[in-house]
């Protein structure tokens, strides 16, 4: 239903200027239970580590009532608690922003949301490395595998990508690095 109204809006402003309009809904809706799951779990756009810090401290909030339902995600004939909806959606932030793999999800959740909330660049730098492995291992055929395996040749071409550019995958999200890999790639294919 989120999506459905989002959409309407978009297409009610002629998809013109729709981004200011599109993030005061996202944190209206982040006001309720559902919307607050929603944007979470729906990696519809890039996301800075801010943004994403916001969608999951407000899903934060609202654990309790949450944990009561059941959900599908993915495959219809699953059904996940909240525990597991969130290791499926969201398992690339545990693993990036907070590694320590045995904690509870809830837990590395508040703990990655801390971390994402006031990281710095290298932070992001930090927390994109070691999500990378998982994009690579997604990405298909790309020309220069070698080279963007190589975590030196990932840093310095992190650090040259212009502030909006980097704020885009600075939250470490695998399909948002994905399409950083291939731009990567495009780009060392043409010199």
């Amino acid at each position: 239903m989120v999506t459905g109204v989002l959409r309407g809006v978009n297409e009610a402003l002629d998809f013109q200027d729709i981004f200011p309009v599109r993030d005061a809904f996202e944190a209206f809706c982040r006001e309720t239970p559902w919307g607050a799951l929603h944007f979470t779990v729906e990696q519809n756009a890039p996301r800075s580590a801010a943004r994403t810090a916001l969608c999951l401290k407000a899903l934060l909030r609202f654990w309790e009532p949450l944990q009561s339902a059941r959900y599908l995600f993915k495959k219809l004939d699953a059904v996940l608690t909240l525990e597991d909806l969130m290791r499926a959606a969201c398992g690339w932030v545990m693993d990036a922003w907070c590694p320590m793999g045995e904690a509870a999800v809830r837990a590395r959740l508040e703990d990655a949301a801390e971390r994402m909330g006031r990281a710095t660049r290298e932070d992001s730098v930090e927390a994109i490395l070691r999500e990378m492995p998982r994009a690579l291992a997604y990405a298909r055929n790309l020309k220069h595998r070698d080279v963007l395996n190589n975590p030196e040749f990932l840093r310095e071409r992190l650090t040259m990508l212009a502030p909006g550019a980097f704020e885009r995958v600075s939250g470490a999200c695998t399909s948002d690095l994905l399409g950083q890999l291939y731009a990567w790639d495009r780009q060392l294919e043409q010199s």
